[in-house]
C-alpha cells in the first residue's frame, strides 16, 4: 500500500467523519429498538405509569435519549470539521446520508406505529428528495445550493418535535398541549414552503441547457 493511499485513507477516516459514521451507528440501534418485538422474545414490556392515560413503553424514552445523543453529533461533526479544516467530499456525502438514516426513518416507524400521522414522512421524504435532486444537480454544473433560513427552522421543529414524541409530548401532555403534534405539523408545511424557495430559487438553473 502506498503513502499516499495510506494517506487518503486517514483523510478519509478523519474524526468529524468517525462521529458521522457513530450517527449512523445510533439510528441502527435506534430503529432495532423500536422495531425489535420484545414480547416474542420473551423480553417482558417495561411501562412507566403516569396517570390514568398515560402509560409510557420505556423503549420510547431509550429511543428518545439515544435520538437527542445522534441529533447533537450532527452539530458536533461539522463543528469540527469547519474549525480544523477537515471538510471532505466523503464527509458530505456520509453526513446527508446519515441525517436522512436518522430522522426519515424514525418518522416512518413512528407513522407505523400510529404515533404520528402517516402524511408527515411522506411529506418529508418526497420533500427530501426534490431537494437533494435540486443539489446533485446544481453540483453537476458547478454550483452550490445554500442552505436557507425555512429549511434550517423546518430542521429544527424536526428534530424537537420527534424527541416530544419519543418522550410522549412530556411534560406538555400533563397540560393537554399538544406541543409536539404542532412542532411536526409546523415542520411538514416548513417542508412544502421551503421546498418550493429551493425550486423557484434555482429553476433557471435546473432548465439552464
Amino acid at each position: 500500500m502506498s503513502k499516499n493511499t495510506t494517506n487518503k485513507k486517514k483523510t478519509i477516516l478523519n474524526l468529524p467523519n468517525k462521529i458521522t459514521l457513530a450517527r449512523i451507528f445510533l439510528s441502527v440501534i435506534i430503529i432495532i429498538i423500536l422495531v425489535l418485538p420484545f414480547d416474542m422474545l420473551g423480553v417482558k414490556k417495561i411501562e412507566l405509569f403516569i396517570n390514568e392515560k398515560l402509560v409510557i413503553d420505556i423503549k420510547y424514552i431509550v429511543a428518545g435519549v439515544l435520538f437527542i445523543i445522534a441529533s447533537l453529533t450532527d452539530f458536533v461533526d461539522g463543528h469540527i470539521a469547519r474549525s480544523r479544516n477537515m471538510v471532505t467530499d466523503f464527509g458530505k456525502m456520509i453526513d446527508a446520508i446519515a441525517d436522512k438514516v436518522l430522522v426519515n426513518s424514525i418518522l416512518i416507524l413512528l407513522a407505523a406505529s400510529g404515533h404520528i400521522h402517516p402524511i408527515i414522512p411522506v411529506v418529508i421524504v418526497v420533500r427530501d428528495s426534490v431537494v437533494n435532486s435540486i443539489k446533485m444537480i446544481a453540483g453537476s454544473k458547478g454550483k452550490v445550493v445554500a442552505a436557507i433560513k425555512s429549511g434550517k427552522l423546518k430542521t429544527a421543529c424536526l428534530m424537537v418535535g420527534i424527541t416530544l414524541t419519543l418522550f410522549y409530548n412530556l411534560p406538555f401532555e400533563l397540560f393537554n398541549l399538544r406541543v409536539a403534534d404542532f412542532l411536526l405539523f409546523v415542520a411538514t408545511i416548513l417542508s412544502i414552503y421551503s421546498g418550493i424557495q429551493y425550486y423557484i430559487m434555482n429553476k433557471d438553473l435546473i432548465f439552464e441547457e
